[in-house]
């Protein structure tokens, strides 16, 4: 065997080695890129999500700027309301203590019989629910 041979072989052999060196890493370089190209779909998916979350958020503030609006105007129609019924609560109390004040003066001035007071209980006795469900 002749040293241009021996050269030759161990060469043979050298690239032997590199073409498979070679294809291992165009399968790992393969697996890479599929890799990245599945992180690019995840990231376009990750920023469609990141937007509907932004959009939903800003339909929430809106909502709940409109909900407020609304609780504010009921607010406010129920404090008049609450007014409103406080001087009518006032008023009915002062033409109850008039009308009671009239009353006491009339009866201290009146000279009525004993018998009236009882035919007038009667009376009332006559309209009460219980004497109106016996008569139907």
């Amino acid at each position: 065997m002749t040293l241009s041979l021996i050269i030759e072989i161990v060469l043979s052999a050298l690239l032997v080695a590199t073409l498979v060196f070679c294809a291992i890493l165009e399968r790992r370089l393969a697996m890479l890129r599929k890799g990245q190209d599945g992180l690019k779909q995840t990231f376009a998916e990750l920023n469609a999500t990141i937007i509907s979350a932004g959009a939903a958020v800003r339909a929430l503030k809106d909502s709940a700027a409109e909900a407020a609006e609304i609780l504010d105007d009921r607010l406010s129609r129920a404090r008049g309301m609450a007014d409103e019924l406080a001087m009518l609560t006032a008023s009915g109390d002062r033409i109850a203590e008039r009308i009671a004040g009239q009353r006491g003066a009339a009866q201290a001035a009146s000279t009525m019989p004993a018998a009236q007071p009882a035919i007038l209980a009667s009376r009332l006795n006559a309209l009460r629910p219980e004497a109106l469900r016996n008569i139907r």
